[in-house]
């Protein structure tokens, strides 16, 4: 199915593009190494770094010029047509408002085969080509645990149209959208819901303090960019909306308002004003979807319970009825006391001023004090067990 070795050149090379004001990066003869030395949460961080975080100092275009160059691999169009055989159906594994996405096939300099996947651009997409610019260039910066690895990209500009696709790690345990609402997946534990969470929280944390030079706002954060990888460990995937944060003097970033529907921040939506605190609201929304197993918007749904964060409300953390909004495939396997902290975090997180949303540095922090409520499952048995986290832990209460 495509397998070939990795090429440090070949022909049509001088067809493909740097991104505008990118260099060009030395051959390379496989993709580089997943580097996991991006920090492991906020703890980790120290805090003069924090400060720095505050007042961005350079640019993510002049950071991408500097060290994507360096990082990522440029691939000709005909490796990528190989590797997924012609850009095959069989090997489609996904699909957005980006173009399609595609399991690749390819062989390392040491004869094993290496699996990645491949981001093709949809041609008719008005937005495509920027936001394939703003992957290349956050990507190429920002490495961390919990954030998609960019290997590398592709652009070519022939008779035929303009090529741009990227090339990531594959991650074969899809989306956590996958796992929350297809029923064709098993329900996902209470502590392995946590666990994913607290990694989204971290790769959240990262972007908006641990990068020295520059802020990122995601601003697309949902179930459907949280990818797992083989072990249900989250990685935030698609920065194609991300932006900078605001420079030094400014509170906010002023922009056309982009971004899911159910997920955006109001103040954003009302305002234009861009901010870390709008990522913290998108969080709040997905809390409340890892509780309930509902999407932050379901049209199937009887009127009063179409709007997930509506019908919530009715269901306060310290009320009687809590319990009616939880999912129930969890089966009630959970504690009780843990699901209603996640939900008072969860409103923290909604609040309407943004200057009180939690920073994401102290939602980390809450999700783990959560998390140590519920007893650790037991060991995975050899034929896989709740090992994989699918099913959930036998912990009762």
């Amino acid at each position: 199915m495509g397998c070939f070795a990795f090429k440090s050149s070949g022909k049509g090379r001088s067809k493909s593009q740097r991104p505008a004001g990118a260099k060009t990066p030395p051959p390379s003869k496989s993709p580089p190494a997943s580097d996991s030395s991006g920090g492991g949460g906020s703890g980790q961080r120290s805090k003069a770094s924090s400060a720095a975080a505050s007042t961005p100092t350079r640019s993510i275009q002049e950071l991408s010029d500097e060290r994507g160059a360096q990082r990522l691999r440029v691939f000709d169009l005909e490796e990528l047509r190989s590797a997924t055989n012609g850009f095959s159906r069989a090997l489609k594994v996904g699909e957005g408002g980006f173009g399609s996405v595609y399991r690749a096939f390819f062989r390392s300099a040491g004869g094993g085969r290496v699996v990645l996947a491949v981001k093709r651009l949809n041609q008719r997409s008005l937005q495509g080509h920027k936001q394939w610019l703003a992957e290349v260039q956050f990507l190429g910066v920002l490495e961390h645990p919990d954030l998609v690895k960019l290997i590398g990209y592709c652009a070519v500009d022939s008779e035929a149209g303009k090529h741009r696709l990227l090339v990531y790690e594959f991650m074969p345990n899809k989306s956590l959208d996958d796992h929350l609402f297809n029923r064709a997946h098993p329900p996902l534990s209470w502590r392995l819901r946590l666990q994913i969470m607290i990694g989204a929280a971290r790769g959240l944390d990262y972007l908006h303090e641990g990068v020295p030079e520059v802020q990122v706002i995601y601003r697309d954060f949902k179930a459907s960019n949280i990818l797992l990888d083989a072990e249900f460990k989250p990685k935030l995937s698609d920065f194609g909306l991300a932006r900078e944060g605001p420079t030094e003097g400014k509170t906010h970033v002023s922009t056309a308002v982009v971004g899911t529907h159910g997920y955006a921040a109001p103040d954003y939506i009302e305002t234009g004003h861009l901010t870390a605190k709008s990522d913290v609201w998108s969080f709040g929304v997905v809390l409340y979807e890892i509780l309930t197993g509902r999407r932050s918007l379901e049209r199937s749904r009887p009127v009063e319970e179409q709007k997930l964060l509506a019908w919530v409300q009715r269901h306060p953390p310290d009320g009687a009825g809590f319990r009616a909004i939880m999912d129930p495939r969890l089966g009630g396997r959970y504690p009780l006391a843990a699901a209603r902290d996640v939900a008072r975090l969860a409103d923290r997180c909604l609040g309407k001023n943004p200057k009180e949303r939690p920073a994401m540095r102290d939602v980390v922090d809450e999700l783990g004090r959560v998390l140590q409520m519920e007893p650790p499952p037991p060991p995975a048995d050899k034929k896989g067990g709740h090992g994989n986290g699918r099913t959930p832990p036998s912990a009762k209460r």
